[in-house]
């Protein structure tokens, strides 16, 4: 069931999207080669908690860690760790859930770790690009399938491979919600977008085929190919007129709704 977020329950979604930016804004800042993905999740961790919020990847389904740290070939769901440093010329996705007075937010980024090839930085630019080209889709009385069809659409014109195993969700009171949001499918299809809902749009994209398995860890998602890959999520908030409301990135305007 798809729950519709009356103005109360927006504002605390909003608040709680403020927070998780500012913490995932102090974590891009600390990423550098020779830190360990452990030391990345205790310093979100302790951001989060700083600013009067709770890390709910943690312990969600037995999950064992505050973030989701994801090198290179791994698409999501990276365990940290303290053996795991951060190399140069490696790109790590970090992927944060919070809640803030009982709602959530959701979001990530893929962040190079020092130089990296330039095939690297457009896989990240590509990845983000289809975010903004779903997110565009998120309009009242449009599908689901009009988003996924616009980040299939945009990845595959770059020639990259869209991850068909793991979707984006609703959110709210709960981290995963209904519906899902895929990033591949067919226009006019799904559910029929309507003010008030909520959810995130969260593009996982490769730079080779999409075919992915988990690891033994029964987390950690990889190419198949071992092709890198890379992941940019944000929570949206649906609107009566216009384009959404993007609830983890504030400050942001649509450059035509700025005119």
């Amino acid at each position: 069931m798809i729950c519709i977020k009356n103005p109360i329950q927006l504002a605390k979604m909003r608040s709680a999207g403020h927070l998780l930016h500012d913490v995932l804004a102090a974590a891009r800042e600390v990423i550098a080669p020779g830190m360990t993905t452990m030391d990345l999740n205790a310093f979100v961790d302790q951001a989060i908690r700083k600013g009067g919020g709770i890390p709910t990847e943690l312990g969600y389904c037995g999950y064992p860690a505050s973030i989701c740290a994801s090198i290179d070939d791994e698409v999501v769901h990276g365990i940290p760790s303290e053996n795991v440093e951060m190399k140069e010329g490696s790109i790590i996705s970090v992927d944060v859930t919070l809640a803030l007075d009982d709602w959530q937010a959701d979001s990530c980024f893929t962040a190079p770790v020092g130089r990296i090839s330039e095939e690297k930085k457009k896989l990240i630019q590509i990845t983000e690009e289809c975010f903004w080209q779903g997110a565009r889709q998120a309009v009242n009385g449009n599908r689901i399938g009009d988003i996924g069809h616009a980040v299939q659409a945009w990845a595959e014109s770059h020639g990259c491979g869209v991850v068909r195993d793991l979707t984006g969700h609703g959110i709210g009171r709960e981290m995963h919600e209904d519906p899902a949001v895929p990033n591949f499918g067919n226009p006019g299809h799904g559910a029929r977008i309507r003010p008030g809902m909520t959810f995130c749009v969260e593009p996982m994209i490769t730079w080779g085929r999409w075919q992915v398995h988990t690891l033994s860890d029964g987390w950690t998602v990889v190419t198949n190919d071992h092709s890198p890959a890379a992941h940019y999520e944000h929570t949206l908030a649906v609107t009566a007129k216009g384009l959404p409301e993007i609830l983890t990135l504030p400050g942001f305007k649509w450059k035509e709704e700025e005119a």
